[in-house]
């Protein structure tokens, strides 16, 4: 049995209807994490070096598996872990990090003027 308040009830929407994806916005480009861009830079370098991941993963006392995942921004190696990686591909700690920042800095635009240090 259907109640008069069901048969002359109506549903007002408060706002027309929008298509859902109308309603996200543009997907952001994401800064890379510092473990991605090294294992770029560290790949880079190794390539073009012409070298086999076992080389250089044998120069450094890691696995290949290891080098691997650091290359790919899997793993967040120790300072050890990259000095070695770093030794291996004869570079040193300074030039690889200048490289993974120069690799940072160039995936996004910058809105900033540079960094800012403040003391406490």
């Amino acid at each position: 049995m259907v109640s008069s308040f069901q048969q002359s009830a109506s549903v007002t929407p408060l706002r027309p209807a929008v298509e859902r994806t109308a309603l996200k916005p543009a997907p952001a480009a994401r800064e890379p994490l510092w473990r991605e861009a090294l294992g770029e830079c560290l790949r880079s370098m190794r390539q073009e070096r012409g070298e086999k991941l076992s080389d250089t993963a044998g120069r450094a006392g890691v696995s290949p598996q290891y080098l691997s995942e650091m290359e790919r921004g899997v793993k967040e190696p120790s300072s050890e872990m990259i000095a070695a990686v770093a030794g291996a591909l004869d570079v040193t700690l300074v030039d690889l990090t200048l490289a993974v920042a120069d690799r940072v800095r160039s995936a996004q635009p910058s809105t900033s003027q540079g960094a800012v240090c403040l003391a406490a």
